[in-house]
């Protein structure tokens, strides 16, 4: 299977929901790369980047999860440059 390397920009609005974004994250760190989260607090907001490598679905998988969480808002990218396994 071709795998591929993307990234992912949360913004999280309601803290409330990053135990569930954790648990998630959690589950797929066999393709999470690396993780940086930058609190915004005279906004009250916090971003958290996301450097994915792995299949198209299993990075899919990974960001319709975290897409459906109360107050998190979700962007990605998938480079259409396959990386063969090795």
């Amino acid at each position: 299977m071709e795998k591929r390397i993307g990234a992912a920009i949360i913004i999280v609005q309601d803290k409330t929901s990053i135990p569930e974004f954790n648990a998630i994250v959690n589950a797929h760190s066999n393709i999470v790369i690396g993780r940086q989260g930058i609190p915004l607090r005279d906004r009250q907001l916090n971003i958290i980047s996301l450097v994915l490598e792995g299949s198209s679905n299993e990075i899919n998988s990974l960001i319709g999860k975290l897409g459906r969480l109360k107050g998190m808002h979700v962007k990605s990218v998938l480079t259409k440059i396959s990386i063969e396994n090795e």
